[in-house]
């Protein structure tokens, strides 16, 4: 009887002893079951399927319906549930501005008409072009969307020596596009030959005749005054020639 009792307290010794080793072992992995968020819900959203450049006509292969968090959806995006037919009524769309691949699409980034650069101007403005260099440019870094100052020098005689006079004429200008090009997504310096300006009627005559009258060049302004409204500076006086006996006096009032 002795010998059953001292065997059963050592299988029970054994038993706790191998319990407590292992559960006292380092690293003892702890499992935690998380219940998993509710997912939220998606919309199909239209987004370009590739990188799209300004004047590029839309195909059915150029726009894709794409997920989006329907709490990230702005009222501007075209969604599959609104505009079920949306890919087949934008085929042939022109881009004003471009998109980069999977940007939404948005409908005022776009126009039915077939010239870009009247589709880009504000109602009631006008696209004038200038001549330009690049001295006159800011070393060619003015680029299409930049806003600018525009300077016109006068030579005039002097006594003895041709004097130059300099105004600004314009002040705070969209710069539509150097040369043929209106866009310029990789922010590289761009040099050409002419300059298009968005202006209002009475900014285009102040265009025209300054540019008939002497040379015309831009100076860029930082992109934080895009909010300043554009002006047509006065010149704060005026020089008139009067030839009398066969002499030039000018008199500026």
């Amino acid at each position: 009887m002795l010998r059953v009792i001292i065997l059963i307290v050592a299988i029970g010794a054994g038993s706790l002893a191998g319990w407590l080793a292992l559960s006292l072992q380092p690293g003892a992995a702890v499992t935690r079951v998380e219940t998993p968020s509710p997912r939220e819900p998606l919309a199909e959203v239209l987004v370009a399927a590739t990188n799209l450049e300004g004047g590029q006509v839309l195909e059915e292969k150029s726009v894709r319906w794409q997920s989006w968090p329907v709490g990230a959806v702005n009222p501007g995006f075209v969604t599959r549930a609104a505009q079920p037919e949306a890919i087949n009524k934008m085929s042939g769309l022109m881009v004003r501005s471009h998109f980069v691949s999977g940007e939404p699409i948005r409908e005022d980034k776009l126009t039915r008409g077939s010239n870009l650069l009247a589709a880009m101007l504000q109602p009631g403005r006008r696209a004038v072009s200038i001549r330009i260099s690049v001295e006159s440019t800011a070393g060619g870094f003015i680029l299409p969307n930049d806003r600018v100052d525009v300077i016109q020098t006068v030579a005039r005689p002097g006594e003895g020596q041709t004097e130059n006079l300099s105004r600004t004429l314009l002040t705070n200008i969209r710069v539509l596009a150097v040369d043929q090009k209106v866009d310029d997504t990789k922010g590289q310096a761009v040099v050409g030959k002419t300059a298009t300006l968005e202006l209002s009627p009475d900014q285009a005559e102040a265009i025209a005749a300054g540019q008939a009258t002497g040379l015309l060049s831009l100076a860029l302004r930082s992109a934080s005054d895009a909010a300043e409204q554009p002006m047509l500076q006065r010149p704060s006086n005026v020089s008139v020639r009067f030839l009398r006996a066969g002499q030039s006096e000018i008199v500026k009032f």
